[in-house]
């Protein structure tokens, strides 16, 4: 098994710091310093960056707060040639058999270049945003039976489903995808892991240190075995590679430099309201202070201060994050999709330096990467 990796589309917004990556939505956009707006120019930049670097795929989020991923990466696959898009999408948002079809129709327009990203949803005021007042263990439940009909659908012939959420007579799409894109799914919750072992060809998890990641891996495969399936295994992290791990280090302060206690505190709270139990573990690595914010060797919890979701970066020498990222792939950890503040710039940091490292080591299929030649680790 080696390891597979993706990059990471900031259609909300990018930017050299960890605050106020949402303020082109406002009418000051362009007098915030350091702010980069997610226009098509910028994105494209970083798809092309991501798939001559070597990078499978990048993944793109949703919400209310980005670009809609659909639209936004179809467009995109027409500057790039070989780069796959996990795209993030809300089940319960849409028809699940429209959503087959749509994904049906992406896989033939860009030639098999989709891979699913499944969103729960954990923050209720954020349902409410696209009118949908279900609670957290209920919109699990509506995500067990949409997948079940996309799949279901995705066989080619007429598929009938009757649920508590879902009544589908005769569902299809004229052409199923070819090849099925793949199902990257995460959660944390006791209502989230039987749905992942029923549907996940991926489980995706944020970076906690590798031994609660382990916990995570051996609960998500005992209940995959009870459904007589195997699933794969993700980690969702941002990363901050240098020459030298003194240089990483100083850039994970400068980016601290910018976090005041107030916007600590104010994200903190409104953090800490989430029902998402993925991010209340977050949270926990750090409990919102800036004091030993390193929670395992390299693996720093900084970012989890102001943001929501991944909190958590690989930060060292280009060895040393490949270091770790070889110790999550040795608790069976398979895909990394990674990030960092800017994505453009740090997407050629760890592309030219820690990439070689893992090919050099044999956790790359030097085969499988299609644009940057391999190269001598510790340089640029």
């Amino acid at each position: 098994m080696t390891v597979r990796l993706h990059w990471f589309l900031p259609t909300g917004g990018d930017g050299r710091t960890l605050v106020d990556r949402h303020a082109y939505g406002s009418n000051h956009a362009g007098h915030v310093p350091g702010v980069r707006p997610p226009d098509i120019e910028y994105l494209v930049q970083i798809a092309k960056a991501a798939e001559q670097l070597g990078f499978e795929a990048v993944l793109t989020p949703t919400g209310t707060w980005c670009e809609d991923a659909w639209l936004t990466t179809v467009a995109l696959a027409q500057h790039t040639e070989r780069l796959k898009f996990l795209v993030a999408f809300r089940p319960g948002l849409i028809s699940p058999t429209l959503a087959a079809q749509m994904a049906s129709t992406y896989q033939r327009l860009t030639r098999g270049r989709l891979l699913l990203n499944v969103v729960t949803g954990g923050d209720s005021t954020e349902q409410r945003r696209f009118g949908d007042r279900l609670d957290h263990d209920q919109r699990y439940a509506r995500t067990d039976e949409f997948l079940s009909v996309v799949r279901g659908v995705w066989r080619g012939q007429p598929y009938d489903f009757d649920g508590a959420h879902y009544q589908v007579e005769g569902g299809l799409t004229a052409l199923p995808p070819d090849p099925l894109p793949q199902l990257f799914f995460g959660g944390s919750s006791p209502a989230a892991g039987p749905v992942a072992a029923r549907h996940a060809d991926v489980y995706l998890t944020w970076g906690e240190p590798p031994a609660q990641v382990k916990e995570k891996i051996d609960w998500i495969r005992s209940l995959a075995e009870r459904e007589g399936r195997e699933v794969r295994f993700g980690v969702r992290l941002h990363t901050i590679s240098r020459d030298s791990s003194a240089e990483a280090w100083a850039t994970a302060n400068r980016l601290l430099d910018d976090l005041d206690p107030d916007t600590i505190s104010a994200a903190q709270n409104a953090l800490g309201r989430s029902e998402s139990v993925g991010q209340q573990r977050m949270l926990a690595l750090h409990g919102g202070s800036r004091a030993e914010l390193e929670i395992h060797p390299n693996l720093w919890a900084g970012v989890g201060l102001v943001r929501g979701g991944a909190g958590t970066a690989l930060v060292g020498s280009h060895a040393e994050v490949a270091d770790l990222i070889e110790e999550y792939h040795s608790l069976g950890v398979e895909h990394f999709v990674l990030s960092g503040y800017p994505h453009l710039e740090e997407a050629y940091w760890f592309g030219e330096g820690v990439i070689p490292e893992l090919a050099a080591r044999g956790l790359v299929d030097k085969g499988a990467r299609t644009g940057a030649p391999i190269l001598v680790a510790g340089g640029r």
